[in-house]
């Protein structure tokens, strides 16, 4: 079936949706319209292509694969395992892994299995403490990482927001981590996996990569690649990658097995088969030069965003960016960063607070992979910052600045036509 008749086929599976149960088939229109009439800041977030929804929407959903292609635990698997060897080979020759495992449900679920593959509960980790922009998966006490290991977090330094080398080599040599984790959720720059790689040797430590964010700038060639330094490499489909919501481990060929395991059967179940095709889908878009012309021009948006909320008075942290997101401090606007994201989201402008390095307030964390994958550019990222500074400032009424955001979400839809 072409993607044009799986789209058609998709098409009337709504139309079938909206006769059977009109209440839900309201609720997903209503999110549709959400999203085509808003402006996307979530530095998680981005619209898929067509061919991923209806690869989500595919009969493979129907399809119960415990295990690994040629080692399921159910029958009938000859065709789901087709495309898992694919989504393997796609990943693979993307990031240039020695083996890749596409089955983990979401990038907390790999960071899980990578942990699971290469430590045992009381191991000592050090990681990015999350006052500083590390994961719930880097340590919190809320979280398996924080309750089965014992984390020690390195920070930031204090005047300049980049991470603090000599702090992390200390904490290194002093504690003698089983493994190191480079990662974050809320880090505007790239991350020297050259360094870490250096530190993990001297200590005898592993090296875990935590690339959920930049891994599709990684793909489209705008951000430097953890997977020639990282012992794993765990990182999510969605985001800048365009995929679907869901997780994938790279590493080397000696601890494949060890992954492998890691994931099923110790962590989870059944594979997802219609989003391990999902996923198949979004890796063959992102070896294209059409991907990689978008992965720069995200970073190219991100810091014009930044270069002009800095000119309107948010202060930015480490005073610019290198990938698709930016952290700012609303303070000067006379706003903290929780009453800013609620004045905000009245005007249809979506995004998120996060901690501000070495502050009790808390900031605003924005992404631009959505917007670009709208088609809005620098042009728009100036208008963007405009309107975020008007309406904090209280120049513009959120109601009036509703009109001008459907007016720009209108001139580049997520899905034109």
């Amino acid at each position: 079936m072409s993607v044009t008749h799986a789209l058609e086929a998709g098409h009337s599976m709504f139309e079938g949706l909206l006769r059977q149960d009109p209440e839900l088939a309201e609720i997903l229109l209503a999110e549709r319209r959400r999203q085509s009439t808003t402006l996307q800041l979530i530095a998680a977030e981005n619209f898929t292509s067509p061919a991923v929804l209806a690869a989500l929407g595919s009969p493979l959903a129907n399809k119960y694969a415990e295990g690994y292609p040629g080692a399921r635990h159910h029958g009938g698997c000859e065709i789901v395992d087709v495309a898992e060897r694919l989504a393997v080979e796609r990943a693979q020759a993307l990031f240039g892994a020695e083996h890749a495992n596409v089955q983990s449900h979401s990038g907390s679920s790999a960071v899980l299995a990578a942990y699971a593959a290469l430590l045992r509960p009381g191991d000592t980790v050090l990681a990015l403490g999350l006052p500083y922009g590390g994961h719930l998966t880097h340590g919190s006490p809320a979280n398996f990482s924080g309750r089965w290991f014992d984390f020690v977090g390195y920070g930031v330094d204090a005047e300049t927001g980049l991470v603090d080398h000599d702090q992390v080599r200390t904490l290194a040599r002093t504690h003698r981590p089983k493994a190191i984790v480079c990662g974050s959720i809320a880090y505007p720059r790239h991350l020297d996996h050259a360094f870490f790689r250096d530190v993990a040797d001297e200590v005898g430590a592993y090296l875990i990569a935590d690339a959920a964010h930049p891994i599709g700038l990684v793909a489209g060639g705008a951000a430097p690649s953890p997977v020639p330094y990282a012992d794993i490499v765990c990182a999510t489909t969605h985001k800048v990658l365009r995929g679907p919501r869901g997780g994938m481990i790279l590493c080397g060929s000696e601890l494949a097995e060890r992954v492998d395991r890691a994931v099923f059967p110790f962590t989870q179940g059944g594979a997802q088969m219609h989003t391990i095709a999902a996923k198949a889908v979004a890796f063959g878009e992102a070896s294209t030069p059409a991907f990689a012309a978008y992965a720069h021009q995200v970073v190219a948006n991100a810091r014009t965003l930044a270069a002009h909320l800095a000119a309107e008075g948010f202060v930015v942290t480490t005073g610019g960016t290198d990938t698709h997101l930016l952290t700012v401090d609303p303070a000067p606007l006379g706003v903290d960063g929780r009453a800013a994201r609620g004045r905000l989201a009245a005007a249809g402008i979506v995004l998120d607070c996060c901690a501000l390095p070495h502050a009790d307030a808390r900031g605003l964390r924005l992404g631009t992979a959505a917007l670009t994958t709208q088609g809005m550019g620098e042009r728009e990222m100036r208008t963007v910052a405009t309107l975020l500074a008007e309406v904090l400032r209280g120049a513009t009424d959120p109601a009036a600045a509703r009109d001008n955001v459907r007016d720009l979400t209108a001139e580049f839809p997520p899905y034109p036509g």
